[in-house]
């Protein structure tokens, strides 16, 4: 398996945005539309809709249309795992700055 670097560090960047990864914290259990998702990050459903653009192109959503509405939703277990794990680790005790002898 070959690593892309550069694809790598611009999903990094997206998920550095606090809002951006409000958004996609609030795709992770269940398909939504943008009007409940920005409801609950507190933002225009207009910049909901810039957000998730972004995150689509990167994959870390999908995008699924009923009728006249679209509902997001995280992309796949990977995505779901990652901000799990990354949630799960900034919630540790901080530990010493000192490198293990």
């Amino acid at each position: 398996m070959s690593i892309d670097v550069a694809v790598s560090a611009g999903m990094f960047r997206l998920l550095g945005d606090p809002t951006r990864l409000r958004i996609l914290l609030a795709c992770l259990d269940r398909p939504r539309p943008v009007g409940e998702i920005a409801e609950e990050v507190g933002v225009s459903p207009s910049l909901v809709s810039h957000h998730l653009r972004l995150l689509k192109g990167a994959r870390l959503v999908r995008a699924t249309r009923e009728a006249r509405h679209v509902f997001y939703v995280a992309a796949d277990e990977h995505v779901r795992h990652m901000l799990h794990d990354v949630i799960e680790h900034a919630a540790e005790d901080d530990l010493p700055n000192t490198p293990d002898a």
